[in-house]
């Protein structure tokens, strides 16, 4: 097994590191992994698309969820049953949003690998024919921090303060009254606070360079979920311009699939626009 997860993750991960760091003119590791990371978000990036429009869609439903839960409450497998129809029939998979995250765990697991134990001391055996082998690899970033060592205070907080955010665009929180007290609201709300928290500590204990890898991973996530919103928003402005006469329906519509900030936002120009007549 051993022989494998090296052949097939840690070596390719080490070998693409040297590739790039021998490329790159600055010779900075911490550009090496920031480029590493943007190539495997773009290569994952129709998925991490999908599962964004999956998870915005769940975020919209989330009342009708809530009601199901309300009409067949004490009835699990009742319940379960007619979650998975309403799935099904709105075109949504919960589990979906988390394939891109799963696809990335190994690619963690061997930069973790590789700057804990190999980069430091490389092993020839390790390293490909074609590729060149340094004296010496700099592993600092920026000059003065050291990517195979912890850095306890400004990438964690970073690190969790960009999960924090992207956690509130992406978690479906019903603010109605029924939710609000319900006991999936509060976990909801917990696992908002909770992820970040979690991110802070796992970023205290393992080198700086995955912590570089989540920082920049998270930065390219918040991008995403802002370009999908602005999708969104372009898709139900279309319908309405095309709506003609009948724009008030389907006014009503995008205000029903927008998240609260954005209502509000929607409101306003409505509003604005109605006291210019």
């Amino acid at each position: 097994m051993g022989f494998i997860w090296n052949e097939l993750l840690i070596k390719p991960m080490l070998n693409l590191m040297l590739f790039l760091y021998n490329v790159l003119p600055t010779h900075d590791l911490g550009l090496v992994i920031i480029v590493i990371t943007i190539i495997i978000r773009l290569l994952v990036l129709p998925l991490s698309i999908r599962a964004s429009r999956s998870q915005r869609k769940l975020k919209n439903l989330t009342p009708q969820l809530n009601e199901l839960k309300e009409k067949y409450k004490g009835d699990q497998q009742a319940l379960a049953r007619a979650q998975m129809e309403f799935y099904k029939q709105n075109g949504v998979s919960p589990m979906g949003s988390c394939l891109p995250v799963l696809i990335q765990l190994p690619i963690l697991i061997a930069l973790y690998r590789v700057l804990t134990d190999m980069i430091t001391k490389i092993d020839p055996a390790f390293v490909y024919p074609f590729i060149y082998l340094p004296e010496t690899i700099n592993h600092t970033f920026l000059g003065f921090l050291d990517l195979s060592r912890p850095e306890k205070y400004v990438m964690p907080i970073l690190a969790g303060g960009l999960q924090y955010v992207l956690g509130v665009m992406t978690t479906p929180i019903d603010k109605s009254k029924n939710a609000v007290s319900s006991p999936e609201s509060a976990i909801t709300k917990q696992m908002l606070f909770m992820m970040p928290l979690m991110t802070v500590f796992l970023a205290i204990s393992v080198p700086s360079g995955l912590t570089l890898y989540w920082i920049v991973t998270t930065v390219f996530s918040i991008g995403q979920q802002v370009w999908v919103n602005k999708e969104k928003r372009k898709e139900v402005t279309v319908r309405i311009k095309k709506a003609g006469e009948t724009g008030e329906v389907f006014i009503a519509e995008k205000v029903e699939e927008l998240s609260p900030n954005e209502k509000k936002d929607e409101e306003n120009k409505e509003n604005k626009t109605s006291g210019q007549f």
